[in-house]
């Protein structure tokens, strides 16, 4: 078994339920802490140790990596681009207090290795929406992406000054069946197939023609432990890596979907989060990660779409047999 012992702080989000799964699998259950600020664990992972544990709480961070030993710390706790403007100085104060915390332990040698993910907030209306390069130019108008783009410069200038291996990707849109979405701008894309199955209709808060980079949850799950898996002299970017998975509109989905669905309606109300998407890129060019570290997406967007289809159709028909 091996001698790393990890710690996720925001593990009962979006992300932090599958990867505390994936990780477990990998290094088994009690080598991976999970930790939330909720008090109880979120169902899927009650098969390992859980720790009710706050991001803005630098002792009782310290404290648990202290006393479990903890080599790798996943810190996924954050607020999310559409719930980041409704609240934006909390939004700051969680993002970038949070990571402060991490990236000091770092610093003191406590831990070893930092995971730490960006997203492609951090581009914004002048960066070039097709393709966008890993080296561009960033003006982010959200809260959140004007977090996420300080906590990547944060993060570099703590490997370059201090040698903190701190590791990060920039997630497109995820797009995931075993747990909702977290208040994104992107959360469209997992809630239309609910909608599409449970009701038969669906009301996007997006325009038809939005296109976004988006990726299913197992590709960006298993993008973040190879990231972390591969040797440091691999790792030449210490901001964050541009990460792509597939790029769709909501009329693509909907098209995808009336093949299965073909009574399937798709209506409109864009509303505040429009802005957001339109801010962002419609494509990323990832092949930094690709040469760096072999990083190979696997869903395109009809796999990405069927799969959806597929396990929410068995979840529907699992809550039918249990009422």
């Amino acid at each position: 078994m091996s001698s790393k012992k990890i710690l996720i702080i925001g593990a009962c989000g979006q992300i932090g339920i599958e990867l505390t799964a994936a990780l477990r699998e990998k290094y088994g259950k009690d080598a991976v802490i999970a930790s939330d600020v909720r008090k109880e664990p979120h169902p899927n992972m009650v098969d390992g140790p859980y720790v009710t544990l706050d991001a803005l709480d630098a002792t009782g961070i310290s404290n648990t990596v202290e006393e479990h030993h903890i080599t790798d710390v996943y810190l996924l706790a954050a607020l999310l681009s559409a719930n980041a403007e409704k609240d934006p100085l909390f939004a700051w104060k969680l993002n970038m207090e949070g990571l402060f915390h991490v990236l000091e332990l770092g610093k003191a040698k406590k831990i070893e290795r930092i995971f730490w993910p960006s997203s492609i907030a951090v581009f914004g209306p002048s960066t070039p929406r097709h393709h966008t390069p890993q080296n561009t130019v960033m003006e982010p108008t959200t809260v959140y992406g004007i977090s996420k783009l300080a906590g990547e410069r944060w993060c570099e200038y703590y490997f370059n000054k201090f040698g903190v291996d701190v590791r990060s990707v920039r997630y497109p849109g995820l797009i995931g069946y075993k747990s909702a979405p977290g208040g994104g701008t992107t959360d469209y894309a997992v809630d239309i197939f609910h909608q599409a199955i449970r009701t038969g209709s669906y009301t996007c808060f997006l325009k038809g023609d939005t296109a976004l980079p988006m990726m299913m949850m197992d590709d960006a799950i298993r993008a973040t432990m190879e990231l972390m898996d591969a040797p440091a002299n691999q790792i030449r970017i210490r901001n964050s890596y541009n990460l792509s998975g597939c790029s769709f509109t909501p009329e693509d989905l909907a098209a995808i979907i009336r093949e299965e669905i073909p009574s399937f309606q798709l209506n409109y109300a864009p509303d505040f989060r429009q802005a957001i998407a339109d801010s962002w890129p419609s494509s990323i060019d990832d092949s930094a990660a690709r040469n760096d570290w072999g990083w190979e997406t696997r869903f395109d967007t009809r796999q990405l779409a069927h799969t959806m289809l597929t396990e929410i159709q068995k979840q529907v028909q699992q809550e039918g047999a249990t009422l």
